[in-house]
C-alpha cells in the first residue's frame, strides 16, 4: 500500500485537496481511467466528522469507485429510511418504497472508520495519499500550482493539469481565491456528541427505537429547533441538536449541559435517553451553511462541502459530495482527453439542480411547510413515494414531479395537506 510522500512529483494530471469521501471516490474515478492522481490531506486518518447518516443514493456512486463491496462488508450500522417525530405525531419513510429506481437502503456510520476505509480502499487501487501536508497557496496563472507544506514543515510545490478542491469545511480554494459568499439560509448552529445509549427496551408512545432509521424529532415548542438520534451500533448513538444559537440555551453553560438540557425538553428523547453516558466531548458547529461565487472553471472544480453546505437536517452533505465526485470527474477525464468542457453547463448546473431541490425543502422544513407535509396524517402513498425519493437522496431525477419543480410542486401539496 503507498505510503504518504513529499517527494515532489512531475506529470501528475489531477491534484485533490482532502481525502474525505468526496475526494477518496474523486480519486478513485480518476484512476479507474488511468489519471496520474496525488491526494493531499491535512490532517491523519482516522480523524471526527460529522455528517454519520448516509443516504441510498451514496450506494450507487461508492459502486461506481468500486468500493461498495468493502463498505457492505465492514459492519456498519444497517439504514432502511428515515423517522420524524412532532409531539405526538409519528411517521417514517421506508426508502425502499421509493419514487425513483436504485438503491434503497444504506448504513449509518461513524465517520472517522469510514472515511479512512474509503481512502484505504483507494490507496489500495493505487491512488497516492499525502496525509499531514497543508496546502498554503495556489497559482492558476498558468497550470494550476499549489505550495504545500509537509508532514515536517518544509514547503514544496506541485503543478497539475487540473485541481479539484475536496476540502469539506476548510473550504481551502474559497479561502485562497476569495470566492466565498453568504449562504441564503439562517445562521444555525449544531451541539452533537456521541453517546452509550442505555436504550434497552426503553418506548416512546409504545415505539421501540428503530435502529435501522434516523430519529428526526422536533422541539415542542419551537419548530425551528430539532434533533437527531443516529444509531451508529447496538448501544451507541450520535445525538445532535439544531437551532438558531440565541435557541441552543444557556451560552454560560458547557456543550453537555447545553446539549442535554435540550435534550431534556423533547419528552421522547428525554425518556429514550434518561440512562445515557457520553463517550466523546461534546462539539458545536456554527454558521455552517455556506455557498461561492463559482463551482467550477477549466482549471479547478469544488466538490461536496468545499463548494456549498446546506443544513444536515436531511443528510444530504455526503451524498452531494459524492454526487459531486462522480459528476466533476466525468469532465476532467474530457477536458484531460482533449475535449472542450462546458463547466457551468455540464457540471454546475447539473450539480445545483440537486443541490437546490435539497435546499427548496431544507428551506420548507424551517418555515414549516414540508414540517405539515412530513407530518400529515393522511399521506398520498405516490406523493409519499415522491417525498422518500428526495429523502433517500435522489434530487436529481427529474422524472420525480418533486424535483422537476420543487418550489412550485411542493407548494401544492402544502396546500392539500393544510
Amino acid at each position: 500500500m503507498p505510503a504518504s510522500s513529499s517527494t515532489p512529483t512531475t506529470d501528475i494530471d489531477v491534484i485533490i485537496i482532502g481525502a474525505g469521501p468526496s475526494g477518496s471516490i474523486a480519486a478513485s474515478l480518476l484512476h479507474q481511467q488511468g489519471k496520474r492522481v496525488i491526494v493531499i490531506e491535512k490532517q491523519h486518518f482516522p480523524r471526527f466528522s460529522i455528517g454519520e447518516s448516509l443516504l441510498p443514493c451514496c450506494m450507487q456512486t461508492l459502486e461506481e469507485a468500486n468500493m461498495l463491496e468493502t463498505v457492505n462488508q465492514a459492519g456498519f450500522q444497517f439504514k432502511n429510511g428515515a423517522a420524524f417525530r412532532f409531539k405526538e405525531k409519528y411517521t417514517d419513510f421506508d426508502f425502499t418504497d421509493k419514487f425513483t429506481a436504485g438503491h434503497g437502503t444504506t448504513f449509518q456510520v461513524e465517520r472517522a472508520g469510514f472515511d479512512k476505509l474509503l481512502a484505504d480502499t483507494a490507496i489500495s487501487q493505487g491512488v497516492e495519499i499525502r496525509y499531514g501536508e497543508a496546502v498554503k497557496a495556489v497559482d492558476l496563472s498558468g497550470k494550476p500550482k499549489l505550495t504545500i507544506t509537509d508532514a515536517n514543515g518544509e514547503e514544496y510545490r506541485l503543478e497539475a493539469e487540473y485541481l479539484l478542491d475536496a476540502s469539506g469545511f476548510g473550504r481551502v480554494l474559497p479561502r485562497l481565491l476569495g470566492l466565498e459568499k453568504p449562504s441564503t439560509l439562517a445562521n444555525r448552529s449544531a451541539i452533537f456528541t456521541h453517546i452509550k445509549d442505555n436504550i434497552g427496551s426503553k418506548e416512546v408512545d409504545g415505539r421501540p427505537l428503530d435502529r435501522d432509521k434516523i430519529l428526526i424529532s422536533v422541539h415542542p415548542q419551537n419548530r425551528d429547533i430539532w434533533y437527531w438520534l443516529i444509531p451508529l451500533s447496538s448501544d451507541r448513538c450520535s445525538i445532535g441538536v439544531v437551532g438558531e444559537p440565541r435557541l441552543l440555551g444557556d451560552s454560560d453553560l458547557n456543550l453537555k449541559q447545553r446539549l442535554f438540557d435540550m435534550v431534556s425538553q423533547e419528552p421522547g428523547l428525554k425518556k429514550l435517553l434518561a440512562d445515557a453516558e457520553v463517550l466523546r466531548e461534546c462539539a458545536e458547529l456554527k454558521g455552517y451553511s455556506a455557498n461561492v461565487t463559482t463551482l467550477a472553471t477549466d482549471k479547478f472544480a469544488l466538490l461536496g462541502n468545499a463548494g456549498e453546505f446546506l443544513d444536515p437536517v436531511f443528510s444530504s452533505g455526503v451524498t452531494i459530495a459524492m454526487q459531486s465526485a462522480s459528476m466533476a470527474t466525468k469532465c476532467v477525464v474530457r477536458q484531460l482527453n482533449g475535449e472542450k468542457v462546458d463547466w457551468q453547463g455540464e457540471y454546475a448546473r447539473p450539480l445545483m439542480l440537486g443541490v437546490d431541490t435539497f435546499r427548496t425543502y431544507v428551506e420548507a422544513w424551517y418555515d414549516g411547510r414540508f414540517q405539515d407535509v412530513i407530518f400529515y396524517d393522511a399521506p398520498d402513498n405516490k406523493i409519499k413515494q415522491m417525498v422518500c425519493s428526495i429523502l433517500a437522496g435522489y434530487a436529481w431525477d427529474e422524472a420525480n414531479p418533486l424535483v422537476a419543480e420543487s418550489e412550485k410542486r411542493l407548494n401544492l401539496i402544502v396546500e392539500l395537506c393544510r
